[in-house]
C-alpha cells in the first residue's frame, strides 16, 4: 500500500533554487535537472518547504468541499486554531457560520482536546510511561520520530490526537441522533496543516480515521468571512480554556498539569531536544510536547493570519474562558480503551544504508571517505542539503563528485591546465627540421 503525502510539488513553479533542501528536517528534497525533487519515504509533511518555497512549488494537498455532497448528515470538526484567525467574531460567530456554510453540525476538535488532556494525566499518574512522554498530537513529529529517532518510538504517548478523538465522539452522538448509518455520516476536519491531512489518510495508531476528509483552513476561512456577516449566533461552544489552549505551542502540556514539562515549537527546535532526550540528558522530564510549527497549530502552513497575532488572539480567549479541569461528557459515550492506540508504531528503515549490517558499514566507510574529499561547505549547489548528504548519495549511485561546483571547477581548471600544455607540444613528425 503507498504512503499517501499532502505534501505535494509543482515542477512547473519550481526554479531549483535549493531554498528548501536546506530546511527539510530530514533532508527528504534534492535537486536534480533543476527541479527539486522529494525522497517521499523521508517526508514527514511538516510543512517546512511550503513556508519557505519563494515560488509556491510546494502545496498541500486536501480535500475537495464536493465530498460534502456524498453524505447524509455533515458534521465540521474545526480545530482549534481556526479561532485564532479571525479579529472581530466569538467562537460562536465562528461555529455558527459553519452551520450555515452546509454542515449539519459542529464538534469541536478544542472539547476533544480536554477530553485527551483528561486521558492524559490518568496515564502521567499511572506512572507506567517511558519518561519522558513525548506527545503524539502533533503527526509530522511522530513521523520524525519513526524516521531519524526510532528509538523514542515508545517514549510516544499512545492515545489518538484531539482531532480523531474528536471523529468518533462526532459520529456516535450523530448514529445516536440521526439515526443514520456511520457511512452515512461525514466528518471533515479543518485543518491548520498538511501533516494532519497525511495522518487521516495514514492514521496514526489506530487502523483507520473516522474522519472522512480534511478541508483547508484557507478556503473554509473565506466562507465564514461570508456568512458571519449574516448569520444567526447560535450558543454552541462547550470547550474551555484548557481545550482552545491547545491551538498555541504550551497548551496540551498546560492541560497535563505537569510540573516538570517542556513545549518546543519549530520543527528543526523539536529535533533539537529529541537528539538530547535521545542521548539520555531530559530523563528526568516527565512531559514533552513538540509541535512542528512555530507558535504550535496556529502557526500551520494552511493557516491565513499571522502566527504571532493568531496565538495573541487564542491567549485572549482562553483568558476569557473558565478553567475546567473535567470535560462535561458522559463517561459513557468514551472510554479510554476507545483512543488507546490500537496498532503499534512501527521505525523506519529509511535511513538505514543497507539491511545487511556489514554492507551497511562498508558503505559508511565509503561515505566518511567521500566526505573527506569534499569542501565541508554545505552550500546545497550540488542538489543535496549537505556535502555529508551528497557524499551518501555519490555511494549510494545517485549523484557523482563533480555535482560538487567546487570539485567540478577544479577538474575544468586542471583539464584546461593539461590542454594548454599539450598545446604547446609538436610530434617530431610534424616539427620542421633545423638548417
Amino acid at each position: 500500500m503507498s504512503y499517501f503525502h499532502s505534501v505535494t510539488l509543482d515542477k512547473d513553479r519550481c526554479r531549483g533554487c535549493t531554498n528548501c533542501i536546506k530546511r527539510c528536517p530530514t533532508e527528504a528534497i534534492r535537486v536534480r535537472d533543476g527541479k527539486a525533487m522529494i525522497i517521499n519515504e523521508r517526508c514527514i509533511d511538516c510543512g517546512e518547504c511550503i513556508r519557505v518555497c519563494p515560488y509556491h512549488a510546494k502545496l498541500a494537498v486536501t480535500d475537495s468541499l464536493d465530498m460534502m455532497k456524498n453524505f447524509k448528515y455533515k458534521i465540521a470538526l474545526p480545530a482549534p486554531s481556526l479561532y485564532g484567525q479571525f479579529r472581530d467574531l466569538t467562537i460562536n460567530q465562528v461555529l455558527s457560520a459553519l452551520l450555515d456554510i452546509g454542515f449539519d453540525e459542529v464538534f469541536e476538535v478544542a472539547y476533544a482536546a480536554e477530553i485527551v488532556s483528561k486521558f492524559t494525566r490518568e496515564a502521567l499518574a499511572k506512572g507506567n510511561l517511558r519518561k519522558p512522554v513525548i506527545s503524539s498530537a502533533c503527526p509530522a513529529v511522530v513521523r520524525l520520530v519513526q524516521i531519524r529517532f526510532p528509538s523514542l518510538i515508545d517514549n510516544l504517548l499512545d492515545i489518538c490526537s484531539p482531532m480523531d478523538t474528536a471523529a468518533i465522539l462526532a459520529k456516535k452522538e450523530a448514529i445516536k441522533k440521526t439515526g443514520l448509518k456511520e457511512e452515512e455520516i461525514g466528518v471533515f476536519f479543518i485543518s491548520p496543516c498538511a501533516a494532519k491531512v497525511t495522518s487521516v489518510k495514514n492514521p496514526i495508531g489506530i487502523e483507520k480515521s473516522k474522519i472522512d476528509g480534511v478541508f483547508s483552513m484557507k478556503e473554509i476561512y473565506g466562507l465564514i468571512i461570508q456568512k458571519a456577516k449574516i448569520t444567526v449566533v447560535r450558543d454552541l461552544s462547550k470547550a474551555s480554556m484548557i481545550g482552545v489552549g491547545w491551538a498555541n505551542s504550551g497548551g496540551e502540556a498546560f492541560g497535563t498539569f505537569a510540573e516538570n514539562s517542556i513545549y518546543v515549537d519549530g520543527i528543526h527546535n523539536v529535533v533539537d531536544v529529541l537528539e538530547e532526550i535521545e542521548l539520555g540528558k531530559l530523563n528526568d522530564l516527565d512531559f514533552f510536547e513538540g509541535l512542528a510549527c512555530i507558535g504550535g497549530c496556529i502557526g500551520g502552513p494552511l493557516t491565513v493570519e499571522n502566527n504571532f497575532v493568531a496565538k495573541n488572539r487564542i491567549r485572549k480567549l482562553t483568558e476569557q474562558l473558565h478553567k475546567r479541569e473535567e470535560p462535561l461528557f458522559d463517561e459513557k459515550e468514551i472510554v479510554f480503551e476507545e483512543v488507546k492506540w490500537k496498532k503499534k508504531i512501527e521505525k523506519s528503515e529509511v535511513m538505514k544504508l543497507d539491511k545487511d549490517i556489514s554492507k551497511a558499514l562498508e558503505m559508511m566507510k565509503q561515505i566518511d571517505t567521500q566526505y573527506k574529499a569534499l569542501p565541508g561547505l554545505d552550500c546545497g549547489s550540488c542538489g543535496s542539503p549537505t556535502c555529508r548528504a551528497l557524499a551518501e548519495d555519490i555511494v549510494k549511485g545517485f549523484a557523482t563528485e563533480y555535482d560538487c561546483i567546487f570539485i567540478l571547477k577544479d577538474k575544468i581548471k586542471n583539464l584546461a591546465q593539461e590542454l594548454n600544455d599539450l598545446a604547446g607540444k609538436i610530434p617530431p613528425v610534424l616539427s620542421e627540421g633545423k638548417e
